[in-house]
């Protein structure tokens, strides 16, 4: 899946804001950006579990399964 640069070298993903699943742990959380992580070359995904707890970060490429659109998660966004 294609991403492109934002500020602060973070970049745009259609899934920011939804639930995802991170299929490289089978957990699912909330995108929340594409990112560097420290030093690393290439940016990673940071989520978030749902109701809170410990960020973690996974390759942008083992995230799949969105939870659909809605007004909460993207409001003015059409579904």
């Amino acid at each position: 899946m294609s991403t492109k640069r934002r500020s602060l070298l973070h970049r745009d993903h259609p899934w920011i804001g939804r639930q995802v699943e991170d299929t490289a742990t089978g957990r699912r959380g909330t995108l929340r950006a594409i990112a560097p992580d420290g030093d690393k070359p290439r940016p990673v995904a940071w989520l978030t579990p749902e109701g809170g707890g410990t960020e973690w970060t996974t390759d942008p490429d083992s995230l799949d399964n969105p939870a659909p659109v809605t007004p909460d998660t993207h409001p003015g966004q059409d579904q």
